[in-house]
């Protein structure tokens, strides 16, 4: 496989991604925080950081437009639930494993 072509195949597999995790907005941020240590807001900001190297003016609502398929305030008033006490725990338990992203 070329440079290229690795290139195009890790696209497609991140369109993937984006394009499944819109599909399950039944997933809530801290369970995928949780469980994987990354969510939607992660990979917006992967993505924001990466956009901006080639478009100074891409920001970060610009990517979670790109990764909710809506704004992040729709996706919040129609499919964020209140996050339960146990979800909390578990979340400040697993913050020694959650993603790291530069400039965040």
């Amino acid at each position: 496989m070329t440079k290229d072509q690795q290139t195009e195949a890790e696209a497609a597999a991140f369109r993937s991604l984006i394009a499944h995790l819109q599909q399950r907005s039944d997933v809530q941020n801290i369970d995928l925080m949780n469980l994987a240590g990354f969510c939607r807001n992660c990979l917006s900001k992967w993505y924001s950081a990466e956009a901006k190297k080639v478009d100074p003016g891409f920001d970060y609502a610009d990517a979670q437009q790109y990764v909710y398929g809506m704004t992040n305030e729709e996706w919040k008033r129609d499919y964020q639930s209140e996050a339960s006490e146990e979800q909390k725990r578990r979340f400040e338990e697993s913050k020694p494993k959650h993603a790291r992203i530069s400039g965040y």
